[in-house]
C-alpha cells in the first residue's frame, strides 16, 4: 500500500514538474476546446481543472443552453465533438427568428431567406461540455493537472471574474447593466418548429430558443433579462405564478409556455480587459471580453478566439518555429484579429439593449419603425445575419 502510494506521489510530481507548451488554465467550454485544438497540432498542454466539492455537479441542474452559429459548429466539427450531439437530442436547429418591439415593430431571418440549412444550433452546455472532456480522454497530447504548471505559454479561460489575468495585472474595466438573467427550460403546448423568438421591451429582453429537451420538439430554453429587482421576484414565485407571469410577458404567439427545470440566475454586465496578453501570456473568451447574452454570442466570441489562436501558433510552426510560444508580437496577431469582432459585438449588444431600455413614446416609436425598416432592407438584414450566424 505504501509503496503504491509513493508510485503515485512520484507520477504525480514528475507530471507537475514538467515543462509543457502550453497550460491551458479554466476548463469551460473555451478552455477545453483550445486544448484539443492545440493537442491536434502536438502541442503538450496541461489543462488547469480545479476540483469541484463532492455532489455540487448534482446540487444544480445546468439549464444554460447556448447558440452556436456556423463558425462555432466548423470548429467542433473539427475537433470530432459536433458529430454526437444532434444525435442525442441535444442541439436543435434553428430555422426561423422572430424578433418583436414594443410597439409592433418586428424583425425575421430565416434560413431560407439566408441560404442556408440552419439559421444556428441550440446546444445544451452541460452535454457540450461533457463531450468536449470526453475528446479529452482521447486527446494524446493533453495531461489533467489540479494547478498551474510551468509552460511556454500560460492561456487564461477563467471567464470574466478571472483570478488570474488580476494577477497578470491586464486590467478589466466592466460594467454592470443592473439587470439578471433567469433561465430555465420550458415546455410549449404546441410544437417550436424551430422557431427562435426574442421581444425587445422597456425595461426587459426575452428569448425562447427552440430545444428539444426535455421533451422533442416541444421545449424551449428561456433567457430572460430583466431589472435585478424584478428578478428576484420571478425567481421568488412559485411555478403557477411564474407561468403565468412568463406567458403574460410572451403572448399567444409561441404557445402556452410552463417551466420544465429549476430556475437559474446571474447579473449581467459588459467588460472588456485592458490588455489581452503580455510575454508568456495570453486571454481568451469571458476572461477577455464580456457581452450581453440578447445576442446569444458569448460563447461564438470565446470559440472564435479559440480558432484563431491555433491558427496564429500553426502559423508560427510552419514559418516562424524559432520564436516562442509566449512571444508577445506573436500573441498580438491574435488580438489584433479578434479586437474588431469582439468590439463590433459588444458594441451592437450595448446599444441596442439601451436603445429599447429607454421610456418615452417618441422614442418607443423610432426605434419600433427603425426595427422594422431593418426587416426590410435585405443588405442590412444579410450584414446583421453574419454577424451573428457565421
Amino acid at each position: 500500500m505504501h509503496a503504491a502510494s509513493a508510485g503515485q506521489a512520484a507520477a504525480y510530481n514528475a507530471l507537475v514538474t514538467k515543462r509543457f507548451d502550453v497550460c491551458v488554465q479554466g476548463a469551460g467550454a473555451v478552455g477545453k476546446a483550445l486544448a484539443l485544438a492545440l493537442s491536434r497540432q502536438g502541442f503538450s498542454v496541461a489543462l488547469v481543472q480545479a476540483a469541484q466539492p463532492p455532489g455540487a455537479a448534482a446540487a444544480r441542474e445546468d439549464v444554460r443552453a447556448y447558440a452556436l452559429n456556423a463558425g462555432s459548429i466548423g470548429l467542433l466539427a473539427e475537433l470530432k465533438v459536433w458529430e454526437s450531439l444532434p444525435a442525442q437530442g441535444a442541439a436543435t436547429p434553428v430555422l426561423d427568428m422572430r424578433i418583436e418591439g414594443d410597439s409592433r415593430g418586428r424583425l425575421e431571418f430565416s434560413a431560407w431567406e439566408q441560404r442556408v440549412r440552419e439559421l444556428a444550433w441550440i446546444v445544451d452546455a452541460a452535454a457540450l461540455e461533457q463531450e468536449l472532456a470526453t475528446a479529452l480522454r482521447f486527446a494524446p497530447h493533453v495531461s489533467l493537472v489540479g494547478e498551474p504548471a510551468p509552460a511556454e505559454l500560460l492561456a487564461v479561460c477563467e471567464g470574466k471574474a478571472s483570478a488570474t489575468r488580476e494577477a497578470l495585472g491586464a486590467g478589466f474595466e466592466q460594467h454592470a447593466y443592473g439587470q439578471t438573467a433567469v433561465a430555465a427550460r420550458l415546455v410549449c403546448e404546441r410544437e417550436h418548429m424551430g422557431v427562435a423568438w426574442q421581444w425587445f421591451r422597456s425595461p426587459d429582453v426575452l428569448a425562447l430558443l427552440p430545444f428539444d429537451r426535455p421533451e422533442a420538439g416541444r421545449s424551449f430554453g428561456l433567457v430572460w433579462s430583466v431589472p435585478a429587482e424584478r428578478a428576484q421576484q420571478l425567481m421568488a414565485l412559485d411555478e403557477a405564478d411564474f407561468n403565468a407571469a412568463l406567458n403574460e410577458a410572451a403572448g399567444p404567439a409561441p404557445g402556452m409556455l410552463k417551466l420544465a427545470s429549476q430556475r437559474a440566475a446571474w447579473p449581467l454586465s459588459i467588460g472588456r480587459a485592458a490588455r489581452w496578453c503580455g510575454p508568456g501570456w495570453v486571454l481568451l473568451g469571458d476572461a477577455a471580453h464580456v457581452v450581453h447574452p440578447l445576442a446569444g454570442q458569448g460563447l461564438n466570441l470565446g470559440l472564435g478566439d479559440v480558432a484563431t489562436l491555433a491558427r496564429v501558433l500553426a502559423e508560427r510552426q510552419r514559418e516562424e518555429s524559432w520564436r516562442p510560444l509566449g512571444d508577445e508580437r506573436l500573441l498580438s496577431r491574435y488580438v489584433r484579429e479578434r479586437a474588431s469582432p469582439t468590439w463590433t459585438m459588444a458594441q451592437l449588444t450595448d446599444g441596442l439593449l439601451h436603445l429599447f431600455a429607454q421610456p418615452g413614446l417618441p422614442l418607443r416609436e423610432l426605434r419600433n419603425s427603425g426595427l422594422t425598416l431593418v426587416h426590410h432592407l435585405k443588405p442590412l438584414k444579410r450584414w446583421l445575419a453574419g454577424q451573428a450566424f457565421k
